[in-house]
């Protein structure tokens, strides 16, 4: 947890940033800091951190990746929404995944932008968010908009993400307080819905494209 000493001034937008690669963190809040107008007033390395840094701190902006420990972008964003908080969500990644995007949209994330893209785009999708408006590459936008719909249930997801995480089914069963005869049921309707072989290839195939 790491919070700036210094008080932004009226006018700035207040930013949370979340990024669990401290390299990358610390050179997006420099690069953050030369803009004006722009203040980053807290950084969290994971997403629950995130959540009871928003909390605190209540920020303008929170500006997250999707793949972080503890809790994902996409579940923080979430949290974030279900929690009242007016702060506006822009995730910021590697995965240029159509499946990713949706969810990110039905989270209510205003903001979709690729690590690769210039740090004055970033600048320019968090004053554009901070109006009311969105800021989502066109492109992956349509993408998103012509892809497969998700085909998981929460609890489908959740089982997938246990198997992708290497757990065995005993250890699934006990996790979500499921009976092994019930979660073989669970992961037999996911190999169907996802035209897969067995539970790996489920994992495999919805981790691809960004179900999980």
């Amino acid at each position: 947890m790491n919070a700036n000493k210094s008080l932004p001034t009226r006018k700035s937008i207040r930013v949370l940033l979340a990024e669990d690669q401290t390299m990358l963190r610390g050179a997006l809040t420099a690069l953050l800091e030369l803009e004006a107008g722009i203040t980053v007033i807290a950084q969290a390395t994971n997403g629950r951190e995130a959540l009871c840094l928003a909390r605190e701190y209540s920020p303008d902006i929170v500006v997250t990746d999707i793949e972080m420990p503890e809790m994902t972008g996409l579940e923080f964003a979430m949290a974030l929404r279900d929690s009242g908080s007016k702060a506006r969500v822009i995730i910021l990644t590697t995965f240029a995944r159509s499946g990713y995007l949706r969810r990110a949209l039905e989270a209510g994330v205003r903001g979709y932008l690729l690590k690769d893209r210039p740090a004055s785009e970033l600048a320019e999708a968090i004053r554009r968010v901070h109006a009311g408006l969105q800021s989502i590459d066109p492109a992956l936008a349509a993408e998103a908009w012509n892809a497969d719909p998700d085909p998981l249930s929460e609890r489908e997801r959740q089982i997938l993400k246990l198997v992708n995480s290497g757990r065995s089914s005993t250890e699934i069963a006990q996790q979500l307080h499921l009976s092994e005869g019930t979660l073989r049921n669970y992961l037999s309707e996911i190999i169907s819905k996802l035209g897969a072989t067995n539970r790996t290839d489920a994992a495999r195939i919805a981790h691809s494209r960004g179900w999980l």
